[in-house]
C-alpha cells in the first residue's frame, strides 16, 4: 500500500497541475447579457466578451422556469455576440445563461436572465430582463406605413385632378373654335350675292295702243 500510495501521488499532482492550467485558460463569463426584440415566439439575446481574451464560440443554456422546456445552443468558429432564439412558447417566461467558448475549454456560466415572452395582440414589450439595461423596439410601424400610403394617394388625386382640368379647358376651347366655324359657314356673303332683276316697274315695256289718223275732206 505504501508503494501505491507512492505512485498514486504524483499523478494526483499532476492531474490538479493540469486542472488549474486548463481552469486558468478559460474565457471569463460573458457580461452585460441582454434580451431584445422580445415578440410572441422569438427573442434575441446579445451579450458582450472582455477584451483580450480568445473567444471562438458560444453557449446558452435557455429554459422554461416552469421547467417544461430545456435547450442547449452551442455555436462555434464565430465571433457572433448575440442569437436569436426562436419557437417560443407565447406568454411564458424563460431564463438563461451564456458560456464563452475559448481554446482551453468553456467560461463559467454567467447570471440568470428572466424574460417573458409577448402575446400575440401585444405590439410593445412590457416588461424587460432583471439587468435592466434592455433596448426594446417600439416603433409603430404600421403607422409609418400608412402615411406614407395617405401621402402618396393624395399625390395621385391631384395629379389627376390637374389633367381633368386641362382636359376641360382643352375641350372649351376647342367647341368654341367649332362654333364660329359653323356662324362663318352660315351667314350670307354680301359681296357675292347677285341682285335680283325686278320682274315689274319700270323696267316693263309698255305696249302700244293703235293710232288712228282722221283725214278732213
Amino acid at each position: 500500500m505504501a508503494r501505491l500510495s507512492a505512485y498514486l501521488n504524483p499523478v494526483l499532482v499532476l492531474f490538479s497541475c493540469d486542472l488549474c492550467l486548463v481552469r486558468a485558460n478559460r474565457p471569463p463569463s460573458p457580461v452585460n447579457v441582454t434580451v431584445t426584440q422580445l415578440k410572441a415566439n422569438s427573442a434575441t439575446v446579445s451579450w458582450d466578451v472582455p477584451e483580450g481574451d480568445v473567444v471562438i464560440g458560444y453557449a446558452i443554456l435557455q429554459q422554461r422556469q416552469d421547467g417544461q422546456m430545456q435547450r442547449f445552443i452551442r455555436e462555434v468558429n464565430t465571433t457572433n455576440r448575440a442569437c436569436v432564439l426562436w419557437d417560443l412558447a407565447e406568454d411564458a417566461d424563460y431564463i438563461i445563461q451564456v458560456q464563452s467558448i475559448g481554446l482551453y475549454g468553456e467560461s463559467q456560466a454567467s447570471k440568470r436572465v428572466h424574460f417573458r415572452t409577448l402575446k400575440e395582440t401585444d405590439r410593445l414589450p412590457s416588461n424587460s430582463s432583471n439587468q435592466g439595461d434592455i433596448t426594446m423596439e417600439g416603433l409603430d410601424k404600421d403607422r409609418q406605413l400608412q402615411t406614407g400610403e395617405i401621402i402618396i394617394i393624395v399625390a395621385v388625386l391631384l395629379m389627376w385632378a390637374a389633367v381633368i382640368a386641362l382636359f376641360c379647358r382643352q375641350y372649351d376651347i376647342i367647341k368654341d373654335n367649332d362654333s364660329n366655324n359653323n356662324k362663318e359657314k352660315t351667314k350670307p356673303s354680301s359681296e357675292h350675292s347677285t341682285p335680283e332683276r325686278p320682274t315689274g316697274g319700270l323696267l316693263r315695256s309698255k305696249k302700244k295702243s293703235p293710232s288712228v289718223n282722221i283725214i278732213e275732206v
